[in-house]
Formats: structure tokens, C-alpha cells, sequence
């Protein structure tokens, strides 16, 4: 077995770059051969991926089998019933009821009626239902809801929204709803992304000019960021055939996958331009980059792959097409790295440092280690270690502060931007409208049949509103009007289930932040019935069961904490029959708890892969538990930024108040966790390949912790500050949700690359001395250069490092 130094070498990465070393062995003949290929390759995904975007669902927030999915299902299978995907408001300057709007408004619904997408219509015309009309009088609102899954329901709303939108004679239509706020946040991303790329490419090629000085080696980065960005998207246009793949997939792992190709870039062509500079020859300098700075990336693509797969455990369409995004994005990002990049690199050779007068302009020369500012830094740092890390880790503390006040919901049409007309349109509806239904509770009992009561003259029309029930007169019209409480009707005692479902509407209008509950026995509010049936009570009852229409309080907060506990008390609430709860605040808290559920199994899943891919790496126990809790202590900070400026408005006097409510999705930290987690062991890795090159030579770990962080900490930095840019682009597609997903992951990774690999890695690891080694060390008797505290005091080998 080969050894080095009296210890055998680890052969694990040799079997897996042999192929990668073959690619680029012998001549650059080869090198171009493979180049072909893979360019190839990259015209296929590129065809392949075409049209991806209209693939991508918009929904996908709540689990396929929660209570609160099921009983919309129920409500639209059985009943017809249920929140419409789409609300046309119809503005007549005149009023809504002039004769020529009420032609067009007939009309309207008459086009919307026969479109063979439709399951149902419920407007205003043509029987003049006054729920359905704004208090000015000027406005009516016409409720459609379409057949098919989310992709057919959202195909159906973009073209009646195209059909529909603008002046219809008299009226003037605008859109809103879930379907519309859907095809909004999908126009707005696929803007985003656009304008984001335009920004992308610009600003990382003068980051790598700033780096690397050579215009070559700066265009290459971009060249294997565009290499995995599109063999990702290809992947995903795969994914859609076969699972629900969220459209916001799109934009993160365009954004991803560029900022981990730019990260294994620098890290392969720093060192491929120091094997030059030491007298290799281009193919021996790509081998030994392979089996270096390569090994490294193969392992920091699979620990990344291996933490967004840990999004896998929780039972939520939008997460799980994260996962296989995520784990996509790290291995094509790896891929292009280990591929293209070596090809590259071999046919370029010397010519990889032409047109570098940036680099003579800057002045940057060879210097030894010992004058560079990051080994200084790490001096500095390890001739003080406890003070820096009690400093730093109570900076970090005071950072994750306010993560303790987290309020979490879900987000609504308000992370539109003000400008959105579909924004304007659902603040007008929840504005100008008395129907709440939007944001009612349905409780469906099912096989509960309801006997009929009699109808009287004052409730013969029947109507549906847009929620689906059926709305005529106004509560409290008619002779139904007259009876009191829970009693028996005009036309005698109520059948058992009749007066079943009395008692449990009037046990559930008592509940705290319960405003009314109208169901086919009545309206109640209180505890107390306030009307009779009314015309609406044929559309609560029928062969499949009975359901109730629970109208909040505080019709603002259904998706914040008030919404989740009203769900859970009307869960509590004892009910004749099994009952399901559905409705906002229902999908709110079986998302939550869905998510809550499987947290502990996601967190698990992503510590253990990280700790044995580590501990293969570096065959110590140490490293990798400090890697984990540091990596800990990050993303606390960074979860504390955000409740403090997305949802505290910390930083509204700066840059003026948000899109959005004031809460924190329920989703954002478990994507952020896993992202951030494995962005962050990306520059772990890269930072202990150097350390553990210089600790196998002999050096005790003062000094090859500091010869390491000068080798790699301009290159994590400069990856940090590439992968921000990225991730601060996400900023152009104006929806909050994207934002601050953009927003949180880059100060994950400047937090990283500042406080954590600058300051706390040093500590900590010259705290530990020897323990970081363990159990490897028990395979040498001792380092070569003397125990741990000489590093203190002595100097590194008078060893040069370049500008890359």
C-alpha cells in the first residue's frame, strides 16, 4: 500500500478520478475529444430543457394528504363547491347594474360558462347577489373554478385572464385569486431570472478579472456556470415528467448551480496556476489538480447534494423538487468542474494567464506565505484563541436573537409588488367586498345528510356566491329569519342529524375568533342563530354529506399564527361525525406541522451525511463535529437576519417598508437549513483540503491552519462574494418569498467566510491542538515540526503563493 510519511495514503478518491484522469492524460488530443463530447452534451440538455418553465407547478405548499387537502377535495368533488381559482372584478363607471354593464356582465359569465375548462361560475349576474357587488356599487366580482390538476388549472387561468383582462365594452376586468396570484409569481419570476442572468454574467466576469487578473482564466468560471445551469435545467425538464417540480426550482437552481460552478472553478484554477508556476507541464498540472482541489470538490458536491436531499423527508411537493433541484444543481456544478474544466485547462496551458494586465496593474506579485494578510490573520487569531471565540460566538448569538420571535405563516397575494395589477385587484376585493369566503374555514362532515327544510317566499331564488355555497337574500330576510337560537323551524323539530349539526354550528360560533358560521340549518353567530337557512342551504347539504362555511374574525391573519389556532380549536371542538377542516388557516398548520414533523428527520439526515463524508475526508472525529455546530451557529445568525428584517422591518427606515406581511414562511428555514447548510461545508472543505495538506507534511496545526487559510481564504471569500451576487439577483424578480431566500443564503455565506472560516475556525482548532487529528494521529508518533505550540512562534517553509 503506498504510504507517506510512515502512514498509509487514502486511496478513496483514486477509483473515482481515474476515468477524469484518463480524460486528460497523455495529449491535449484527448483533452479536445473530451471537450467535443461534452460540448455535445451541452447542445442536447439545452434542446432537452427548452420550455422547461411550462412544465414547473406553482403550487405544491401542502401535503397531497392532509386533512385540510382533503376536504377541499371533498368540497369540489361532491359539492362544487370551495374557493374559486379565479375572480374576475368587473368596473363599470356607471355602476354595475346600468343596463349596458349588466349586458356585458351577462355575457361575461355566459363565456365563462361554456369554456370547457370551467367546473363552475359564480358572479354577480345575473342574480344580482349583493355579497357579489363592491359598496361603491361599481365593482361585481364573478368567482371561476377550473377542472385538472395545478398545471391545468394555471394553463386555464392565464387563458381567461389573456381573454378577459382590459376594457369588455362598459366594464373594465381585472384578475384575482390563487390562480392568478400563481401566474403573476410565475411572470414575475421568469422576468426575474431573465434580467437576473443579464446581471449575473456581467458582474461574476469582473469579479474573476478582480481574482485571477487574466481575462482567460476569468471566462472560464462562466463557461462551466453555463455548463451546469443548463444541463440542470435539462435535468429538471426530466424531474417535471415524472413529479410535481415547483416553479421556483427554476430560478434557485439557475442561481445555484452558477454560484457552485464559479466556487469549483477558483478553487481547480488557483491550483492548476500554481502547478504551472512550480515547472509542470499543463497535462501533469490538470492530474495533480484532480487529485487535489478535484477530490475536494467531488467531496463538497456530494455533501451538498446530500444536505438538499435531506428535504426529501418532508412530505411537501415544493420541497421535495428542492431536493432532486438541489441535488441536480450540485452535480452538474460538479460535473462541469471535473470535466469540462480539466479539458480546458489542458488545451490552454501557459496561455491561461495571457491578457493579464489587470494582475501587473493591481501590482500583485509572488510573496512568501508568512507576508500574507490571511496567515497574519491566523496568527493573530491563534495567539488569542478563547478571546476570539467567546467574542465571535457572542456576535453570533446577538445576531440569532431575534429568530426567537419568529411568527410563521404562509404568504398570500401581498408578496406581489405594489405595482402588480393582480396585487391591486385582490387589495380591492379584500377591500370593497363583504364576502369573506376567501378566508373561511370549511368543516365538511361527511355522510351527514342534512334533512331539507321547506323553502319560504322570501328565499325561492337560489344563487350561488363565489365561494360556492348558495347566497340569495340577505341573512335575515324571510320567515326563516324568525327563529330563535337553536330551536325546531316553522315546519316542526329538525330529523337527529338536522339537529345534530344545530348543536355543533352553534358550539363552533362560541369559539374565540369565530366571527359567524352559516351552514344548511341556518346562519349562527354567538352561539346563537341569527337567520334561518336562507337559499344558500341547498349548497351545504347533500348525498355525500354536510358542510360548514366558518368565517373569522380577523379575516387579515388566516395565514399567521391566529389562523393556526383557530384551525386547532375547531379540531378540538367534538363533531358529530368525523370531521374535516379545510381552508387557509387549515393548509397553513398541516404545512406546519408537516414540516415541524419531519424537521428532526431532515436535521439528522444532514448532520450524519455530513459527519461521515467529513470523517472520510479527513479521518478525524473532531473536524467534522465542529464543523457541524459552527456550521450551526451560521445559520442561526443568519435566520435571526432575516425574522429581523423581513419580518420585524428592521431595516424598513433604510429601505423603505416590504412586500409582504409581517410573518416568516413556514418553508424558509427548512430550505434555508439544508442550502445553506451544504454552501457552507462547501467552504469548510475547501479550507481543510489545504489544512490537512500542510498537517500531512508535518506542520503542527497553529501553522497549518494558517498556511491553509492563506491558501484558500481569498478563494472561499472570493466565492462568497460571487455566490451573494447571485444570490442577491433573486432581488430582481420582486416577489418577497424569492427575496428573501436570495437575501438570507448571501449572508449565510458572508457570515461563513468572515465570522466563522476567518475567526472561529482558527480558534477552535487551536484550542483543540493535537485532538483535531484524532484518531488519525495514533498512525504518527508525532508532527515533524515539533508539538502544536511551537505554530505560535515559528514560520512557515519560505514558500511562495501567487496572485490566483
Amino acid at each position: 500500500m503506498p504510504t507517506r510519511e510512515g502512514r498509509p495514503v487514502m486511496l478513496l478518491h483514486r477509483p473515482r478520478l481515474s476515468f477524469l484522469g484518463r480524460c486528460v492524460h497523455g495529449t491535449p488530443r484527448r483533452a479536445l475529444g473530451t471537450l467535443v463530447l461534452l460540448g455535445l452534451v451541452a447542445l442536447l440538455a439545452a434542446v432537452g430543457g427548452h420550455g422547461v418553465s411550462e412544465r414547473l407547478a406553482p403550487g405544491g405548499w401542502t401535503p397531497a394528504r392532509a386533512e385540510s387537502t382533503r376536504a377541499d377535495a371533498f368540497l369540489a368533488e361532491r359539492f362544487g363547491a370551495g374557493r374559486p381559482h379565479l375572480v374576475l372584478l368587473a368596473t363599470a363607471r356607471g355602476g354595475v347594474d346600468e343596463p349596458g354593464a349588466a349586458r356585458a356582465g351577462r355575457a361575461l359569465t355566459e363565456r365563462l360558462a361554456a369554456d370547457p375548462h370551467t367546473a363552475w361560475v359564480r358572479g354577480y349576474w345575473p342574480g344580482a347577489r349583493p355579497e357579489l357587488r363592491g359598496r361603491d356599487g361599481r365593482t361585481a366580482a364573478v368567482g371561476v373554478r377550473f377542472n385538472g390538476d395545478e398545471r391545468a388549472v394555471l394553463a386555464a387561468a392565464k387563458a381567461v385572464t389573456a381573454r378577459e383582462s382590459g376594457r369588455a365594452g362598459p366594464l373594465e376586468v381585472t384578475v384575482a385569486g390563487e390562480a392568478a396570484l400563481f401566474a403573476e409569481m410565475e411572470r414575475l419570476s421568469t422576468e426575474g431570472a431573465t434580467v437576473a442572468e443579464m446581471i449575473i454574467a456581467p458582474l461574476v466576469l469582473l469579479i474573476m478579472l478582480w481574482i485571477f487578473g487574466s481575462l482567460v482564466a476569468a471566462l472560464l468560471p462562466v463557461v462551466v456556470g453555463a455548463f451546469a445551469v443548463v444541463t440542470t435545467t435539462a435535468l429538471l425538464r426530466l424531474l417535471s415528467e415524472v413529479m410535481t417540480v415547483s416553479v421556483f426550482v427554476l430560478n434557485i437552481a439557475t442561481a445555484l448551480g452558477f454560484g457552485l460552478a464559479v466556487d469549483y472553478c477558483l478553487l481547480m484554477v488557483s491550483r492548476y496556476r500554481e502547478e504551472l508556476a512550480a515547472g509542470a507541464t499543463p497535462v501533469r498540472a490538470a492530474e495533480r489538480v484532480l487529485a487535489t482541489a478535484g477530490r475536494a470538490v467531488a467531496f463538497s458536491a456530494t455533501t451538498v447534494a446530500a444536505a438538499l436531499g435531506a428535504l426529501l423527508v418532508f412530505p411537501l411537493p415544493l420541497t421535495r423538487s428542492l431536493a432532486l433541484g438541489g441535488a441536480a444543481v450540485a452535480v452538474c456544478s460538479a460535473a462541469g468542474a471535473l470535466l469540462v474544466l480539466p479539458a480546458l485547462l489542458v488545451l490552454l496551458g501557459p496561455r491561461i494567464n495571457r491578457y493579464d494586465v489587470f494582475s501587473r496593474w493591481r501590482g500583485r506579485g509572488r510573496r512568501a506565505v508568512a507576508e500574507g494578510r490571511w496567515y497574519r490573520l491566523a496568527m493573530w487569531v491563534t495567539r488569542r484563541p478563547a478571546a476570539v471565540a467567546l467574542g465571535t460566538l457572542l456576535l453570533l448569538g446577538l445576531l440569532a436573537a431575534p429568530g426567537a420571535d419568529a411568527r410563521f405563516g404562509m404568504y398570500d397575494d401581498r408578496i406581489l409588488p405594489a405595482s402588480s395589477p393582480v396585487a391591486r385587484a385582490s387589495q380591492r376585493l379584500r377591500a370593497d367586498f363583504d364576502d369573506e369566503s376567501g378566508n373561511a374555514a370549511s368543516v365538511v362532515l361527511p355522510g351527514l345528510r342534512v334533512a331539507p327544510r321547506p323553502e319560504t317566499a322570501a328565499t325561492t331564488e337560489a344563487g350561488t356566491g363565489a365561494d360556492g355555497t348558495e347566497a340569495g337574500a340577505e341573512a335575515g330576510t324571510g320567515a326563516g329569519a324568525a327563529d330563535a337560537e337553536d330551536g325546531p323551524d316553522a315546519a316542526g323539530a329538525p330529523d337527529a342529524s338536522t339537529a345534530a349539526v344545530d348543536t355543533y354550528a352553534a358550539r363552533l360560533s362560541r369559539l374565540p375568533g369565530v366571527r359567524q358560521v352559516r351552514t344548511a340549518t341556518g346562519l349562527y353567530a354567538h352561539g346563537h342563530r341569527t337567520a334561518g337557512p336562507g337559499p344558500w342551504a341547498a349548497g351545504f347539504t347533500g348525498p355525500a354529506g354536510t358542510w360548514l362555511s366558518v368565517t373569522p374574525d380577523a379575516t387579515d391573519s388566516v395565514l399567521s399564527p391566529d389562523g393556526r389556532l383557530l384551525t386547532e380549536r375547531l379540531r378540538r371542538a367534538p363533531a358529530p361525525t368525523a370531521a374535516l377542516v379545510g381552508g387557509p388557516g387549515a393548509r397553513l398548520t398541516d404545512t406546519e406541522d408537516a414540516l415541524g414533523d419531519r424537521l428532526p428527520a431532515a436535521v439528522l439526515i444532514t448532520v450524519a451525511a455530513t459527519l461521515v463524508l467529513l470523517f472520510a475526508y479527513t479521518r478525524s472525529l473532531l473536524v467534522p463535529v465542529k464543523a457541524v455546530l459552527l456550521n450551526a451557529l451560521s445559520l442561526a445568525a443568519t435566520f435571526g437576519i432575516i425574522v429581523a428584517v423581513f419580518q420585524q422591518g428592521r431595516l424598513d427606515a433604510l429601505l423603505g417598508p416590504l412586500d409582504g406581511p409581517r410573518t416568516t414562511d413556514v418553508i424558509i428555514p427548512a430550505v434555508m437549513f439544508c442550502t445553506a447548510f451544504g454552501l457552507s461545508m462547501d467552504y469548510e472543505v475547501f479550507l481543510l483540503s489545504r489544512i490537512l495538506e500542510e498537517h500531512r507534511r508535518g506542520s503542527p496545526t497553529d501553522l497549518a491552519v494558517a498556511v491553509g487559510l492563506q491558501r484558500t481564504a481569498r478563494l472561499f471569500t472570493s466565492a462568497a462574494l460571487v455566490f451573494a451576487v447571485v444570490m442577491g439577483s433573486l432581488a430582481a424578480c420582486g416577489l418577497v418569498m424569492l427575496q428573501l431566500i436570495g437575501f438570507g443564503l448571501a449572508v449565510a455565506v458572508l457570515l461563513d467566510c468572515t465570522l466563522v472560516r476567518a475567526l472561529l475556525v482558527p480558534a477552535v482548532m487551536s484550542l483543540a491542538g493535537r485532538a483535531n487529528w484524532w484518531p488519525a494521529t495514533r498512525h504518527r508518533a508525532r508532527d515533524r515540526s515539533g508539538p502544536d505550540t511551537a505554530g505560535r512562534s515559528g514560520r512557515p517553509a519560505p514558500t511562495a503563493v501567487g496572485g490566483a
